[in-house]
Order: C-alpha cells, then structure tokens, then sequence
C-alpha cells in the first residue's frame, strides 16, 4: 500500500516560496544588477507608504483654513515734484 509522505510534498512545493531573480547583464557578459523579489516588494511598499502620505497630505492641506487676509492699506500716494 502506498503511504502518503508530506515530507516529499513539502519539498515539491517549497521552491514556490523562492520567488524569482531577475540578473541584468551587459553587452560583454559582465553582471550589471540583480533583481529579488525582495526589492519589488520593498518598493511596492515603497509606493503605498508614498501614496498614503500624498493622500493625508492633500487632506490636511484642503481641511486647514486658509489664511485670512488683513485689512487692506491703500498704498501710499506718491509725491512727484
């Protein structure tokens, strides 16, 4: 009879866990960069904080008052002689 055994399943299946790397490479096969997965969830991140400040900037912005202007003085009458 055949046993089921997740030790075999887990191994199967734990390469999904890696992500993906991406290498960048010249003309002359010199490794310029490396991509992880880790740097596109870092700037995703990046991005949400990004937008979440933008967003609660523009509304602190729009919700303050804005700046009573003072009685207007006329300018004063210049003297040609």
């Amino acid at each position: 009879m055949n046993k089921f055994d997740s030790a075999k399943l887990r191994t199967r299946f734990d390469n999904t866990s890696e992500g993906w790397l991406v290498q960048v490479y010249s003309g002359d096969r010199r490794l310029l960069c490396v991509l992880d997965s880790s740097h596109a969830w870092t700037f995703l991140w990046g991005c949400g904080v990004g937008l979440l400040l933008a967003v609660g900037w523009v509304n602190l912005a729009s919700s303050s008052p804005s700046p009573t202007p003072g009685p207007a003085t006329p300018p004063p009458e210049m003297w040609i002689d």
